[in-house]
């Protein structure tokens, strides 16, 4: 049988995009569909965006500190068409690298939506071709919840592009981006309530690095209300009105959803093919990214794995690597670092506490929380946190958290000593760099509390 493509890929994210061009680098004739814009997620409405607003938002906080420092500076204003149309021109910059990659891969880029006609075929612009291998990487789409009123919200798709900022805005949700968001709208100037339905926000992550980053987001001004959940959005004017469930009304200007994604799985053409989903609604796949239907594969968000732009592209460099140069590659899902672009940041690499608890019999704990350096001449009662968390019969160090600036910086060092096996004492033979907050992961010598576990 001949075919048109050695590998079609359906979505032009990170997971697609490091796969097409790795597919290509092996020798494989490949084409990728986007009907949007190049990079995904990510690129355009997620990490970078999102990191460029974070960057923004710590300047009024900045300035603030500056005075201590001798500096004397005006109140600062924020222009706020100055920073999105400043950010809209660096991720059409970036749509533009991304363009430029895969064609220097020799990676045809196709724009339309591509639709699954058959276990070997797709369908886009009304043209049909036939591939050896199909790639599904067409990610997650946010959705809001089903209340009266919803439709008068935004998502995190649209906050990057708004005509201008509110006065006061409400952040529903209580994962990374409701977090992140709650954190840069407050610091642009925005009077931000942060609403969510459970009694502590970041569910999974170490439950003391979630309870200290509630206290400083509220110390940094955020009102964040926990066991709070919206039953009903009205329109008043050009304002809006959120009534709680417990019948208590909020008056705002914007009502942000970060309340989750699904997987964009609609006009994609799945009813054609065998392609089973998981309980949870995403594709799903084995080891090897295969699908229930031979010949096509799936990853990154659209599967429901770790839904982080490293991850994807991990796994695409796998799947390519495997299917056209002969590799029996695996992906390693152990160890990997994340952060939240939160005020204060938080970062970690391994087991929460309470997972190490679980997986180990005993586990020593290692805290530390102090003001940072540059806050000790002015009136900033913030504080950072670290915590190392070690497997006491072995002393392997399993997991490490950070709470405070550039703690993203500093954990992904600590990702890879935790990776190669790290013990206690490697830390601690270690010598620190001086003075800085990331000596203090190597200096900590006191155990803070020992558990075992039940």
């Amino acid at each position: 049988m001949s075919y048109d493509y050695d590998l079609f890929v359906i979505g032009a994210g990170s997971g697609g995009v490091r796969a097409a061009r790795m597919a290509s680098s092996y020798g494989a004739k490949v084409a990728i569909a986007e009907e949007r814009y190049l990079g995904g997620t990510c690129v355009n409405v997620g990490c970078i965006p999102k990191k460029l607003f974070s960057y923004a938002a710590h300047v009024s906080s900045e300035v603030h500190n500056a005075a201590s420092l001798g500096w004397k500076i005006e109140t600062p204003t924020l222009d706020w068409p100055t920073l999105r149309d400043n950010k809209t021109r660096e991720i059409e910059r970036l749509n533009g690298v991304y363009q430029n990659i895969l064609g220097n891969a020799d990676v045809e880029i196709i724009r339309g939506h591509a639709t699954l006609a058959g276990p070997n075929q797709v369908d886009i612009n009304g043209e049909q071709y036939r591939c050896k291998h199909i790639l599904l990487a067409v990610g997650g789409w946010p959705y809001l919840p089903d209340i009266p009123g919803a439709e008068h919200g935004i998502s995190s798709n649209e906050i990057f592009y708004l005509d201008k900022l509110p006065e006061k805005a409400v952040v529903v949700g209580g994962g990374y981006i409701a977090c992140e968001f709650a954190s840069i709208l407050n610091g642009l100037g925005v009077a931000t309530t942060q609403l969510y339905r459970r009694d502590l926000f970041l569910r999974g992550f170490d439950t003391e690095i979630r309870e200290i980053l509630s206290e400083e987001m509220r110390r940094e001004g955020v009102d964040i209300r926990f066991n709070s959940n919206p039953a009903r959005i009205d329109k008043q004017g050009d304002q809006l009105q959120v009534t709680l469930e417990s019948g208590e009304t909020l008056d705002t200007g914007l009502v942000l959803f970060a309340t989750g994604r699904k997987p964009l799985l609609e006009g994609l053409g799945l009813d054609t093919v065998d392609v089973s989903l998981n309980d949870k609604g995403y594709i799903a796949v084995n080891e090897q990214f295969e699908t229930s239907q031979s010949g096509i594969y799936a990853l990154g968000d659209v599967t429901g794995g770790i839904e982080l732009t490293p991850v994807a592209l991990a796994e695409g460099m796998t799947l390519a690597a495997n299917l056209f140069n002969g590799e029996q590659r695996r992906m390693d899902y152990e160890h990997i670092a994340t952060a939240i672009f939160s005020h204060p940041n938080v970062a970690t690499v391994g087991l929460s506490e309470e997972d190490a608890l679980a997986q180990y019999r005993k586990i020593d704990v290692y805290t530390s929380r102090f003001r940072h350096l540059k806050h000790t001449l002015g009136d900033h009662q913030g504080k950072v946190f670290l915590k190392l968390l070690v497997d006491h019969a072995s002393q392997k160090v399993v997991g490490a958290h950070m709470l405070g600036d550039e703690a993203a910086e500093v954990i992904q060092g600590m990702a890879i000593a935790l990776k190669m096996g790290a013990t206690k004492a490697d830390f601690d033979a270690t010598v620190g760099i001086h003075p800085s907050v990331a000596e203090e992961f190597v200096t900590m010598r006191s155990v803070t509390r020992t558990r075992e576990s039940a």
